[in-house]
């Protein structure tokens, strides 16, 4: 079954000049690959491939610098090895980051947590001191333990001086938004070059805007989750995403794991108890016109759980699509903004 997905409030894309030059980059990024396409006209003034391919790269590395808890140099790991009391500021864009996902965490009461770093390198997810050492499950004490240190509710930001205070030993993750953070970083770099009509990739998050010559849409297609990881029979279903003005960004429980005495463990954790997720729900994709929130929202619908996820969804007019296990195979639910979206 194919369902086909148009945006709700969508400017009218660009009429498009002509000639036009198609663009195809790449690179990598955040530990993963980056794609861009892109409509070129040909009476733009800049015309090197070279200008693109660096302009977009300083857009991703300027995340990197900031945003990176892989990087030991970066303003986010330097925030981390801060004294107690200390008062870092941030860089514009980093501050960005830090007031949504704040604000998201106090929305979720916990389920995203920005402050999970710690939890994260417990259980072998994060830059651990020996990544040649394979993730294992950590005691129950280590958890518990990590769990009384400070969280995100001792994250103090003054958004108007861009000020972080570093509570004592709080170690931040952004990696569940940096990625979402830096396609938007990309989209607004070829907008602010007049370009029409646009598709950037970044590890699997997409953000598109535009019309093809042809007049058709970057059309997306929702992630679905590989025959292994569906029990008992393969899904017959099929979403397409007219990507104008939208992002889109999936989190999925059969992406990365480890197995141990039989039990596989998902490298989602849900910050709330410092475990794994549990749950129902194997895939979520949500569309948002900031891929940053997509990307923040489809790991915090991962944590809540399929009929808290659509709740908070349908609450504040998010469109999503989660895809959860059944008796009977896997089943897909969508939210109300999501199925208002269905082209009928």
């Amino acid at each position: 079954m194919r369902l086909v997905f148009i945006p709700l409030d969508a400017p009218e894309p660009p009429a498009l000049p002509a000639p036009l030059r198609l663009l195809q980059l790449s690179g990598s990024s955040m530990g993963c690959s980056w794609q861009v396409q892109f409509y070129l006209p040909a009476c733009h003034p800049q015309q090197q491939a070279a200008f693109w391919q660096n302009g977009i790269q300083q857009e991703l590395d300027l995340v990197v610098q900031q945003m990176s808890h892989w990087e030991a140099g970066s303003d986010l790991s330097r925030f981390n090895q801060a004294t107690a009391g200390s008062v870092c500021t941030l860089a514009p864009e980093f501050c960005t980051v830090m007031d949504y996902a704040i604000y998201l965490a106090r929305q979720t009461e916990g389920a995203y947590d920005p402050a999970a770093g710690k939890l994260v390198n417990l259980w072998g997810f994060g830059p651990a001191k020996n990544r040649h050492e394979p993730a294992r499950r950590p005691s129950e004490a280590a958890i518990a333990e990590v769990l009384t240190q400070p969280g995100w509710r001792d994250l103090q930001l003054n958004r108007l001086r861009r000020e972080l205070l570093q509570p004592g030993g709080l170690s931040l993750d952004l990696s569940s938004i940096a990625k979402g953070f830096a396609v938007d970083q990309v989209a607004a770099f070829l907008e602010r070059h007049a370009i029409p009509s646009y598709l950037v990739e970044v590890g699997g998050e997409l953000r598109g805007f535009g019309i093809k010559p042809d007049h058709m849409p970057w059309w997306v297609r929702i992630e679905t989750p590989p025959v292994h990881a569906q029990s008992p029979t393969p899904m017959n279903w099929d979403g397409l995403v007219a990507l104008h003005g939208l992002a889109i960004a999936t989190s999925g429980s059969y992406r990365q794991f480890f197995e141990q005495d039989g039990r596989q463990y998902s490298h989602t954790l849900d910050p709330r108890n410092g475990y794994p997720v549990d749950n129902n729900l194997v895939s979520v994709t949500v569309l948002h016109k900031e891929c940053m929130i997509a990307d923040a929202l489809a790991t915090a619908f991962t944590v809540m759980g399929e009929q808290a996820a659509l709740d908070y969804a349908d609450s504040h007019q998010i469109a999503c699509c989660l895809m959860c296990q059944s008796a009977s195979g896997l089943q897909v639910r969508l939210s109300r903004t999501m199925q208002a979206m269905l082209d009928t």
